[in-house]
């Protein structure tokens, strides 16, 4: 099918539509720092993140049934708090700091330029973030979505082949009449090989200084775009 047949957008969330690292500190910082706690919140929310992929490994692998990105972010927390000496939460303070992933900022541009894509097409999630996640990260930052696919939806989570084939099923459409949007190259490739169009946006501060992968596209996607306000230009919106 030719890029014209394109019906929806799904995208990457974390990193590509949100600003995960700078909220992630700050909702940490909030909690925490009246409680006496002086650390490196970057460094928190980036010890944070580094567990996510091997808690979702267990899951790819068949280590363990199918468990929500929440339970697996409220799972590393508790070794996260462990690393950084911090005891003495409650249970509400607890949930409160686990649920910073459900406030985290949009980038910029991401208001904008969802709306305007949303005039032409469908855009839904396809993220690893579990529907409740989703959803009130959505009411938190105004993310104009028609629909909340992704790894809850597919009880997988990417990039396995199952994320993709089953978000576009939802859809009732063919892979070929979705587009992948990510600022992760990995992703766009795994969406590829099931047969999605793929749109890579640059987002160059996800990492903060620490960004060493995904500085640009490393492969020929059918769209490279600057962010979601250069996305939408590119696609007519």
């Amino acid at each position: 099918m030719a890029l014209a047949d394109v019906k929806a957008l799904t995208f990457d969330v974390f990193g590509t539509v949100v600003n995960w690292r700078d909220s992630v500190a700050r909702e940490s910082q909030a909690i925490l720092a009246p409680k006496g706690y002086v650390k490196d919140w970057h460094s928190f929310a980036d010890r944070w993140r580094a567990r996510y992929q091997p808690a979702m490994d267990k899951v790819r692998n068949g280590q363990r049934p199918w468990v929500k990105l929440d339970d697996l972010h409220r799972e590393n927390l508790v070794d996260l708090l462990e690393e950084f000496k911090i005891s003495g939460l409650s249970a509400a303070e607890m949930e409160h700091l686990n649920y910073a992933w459900r406030r985290l900022d949009p980038w910029p541009d991401a208001v904008e330029g969802l709306t305007r894509l949303k005039r032409k097409f469908i855009i839904a999630t396809g993220s690893n973030g579990n529907i409740a996640l989703m959803v009130n990260l959505a009411k938190y930052g105004s993310l104009p979505w028609d629909a909340v696919l992704g790894a809850e939806v597919a009880q997988s989570y990417k990039p396995l082949p199952e994320a993709y084939d089953r978000s576009a099923a939802a859809l009732n459409l063919a892979p070929e009449q979705c587009m992948m949007v990510a600022a992760h190259n990995a992703d766009l490739l795994a969406a590829r090989a099931r047969g999605y169009r793929t749109a890579y946006v640059d987002r160059p501060l996800e990492d903060g200084p620490n960004k060493t992968k995904d500085l640009k596209a490393e492969h020929d996607f059918d769209v490279i775009a600057d962010d979601f306000i250069d996305l939408a230009a590119k696609l007519g919106c």
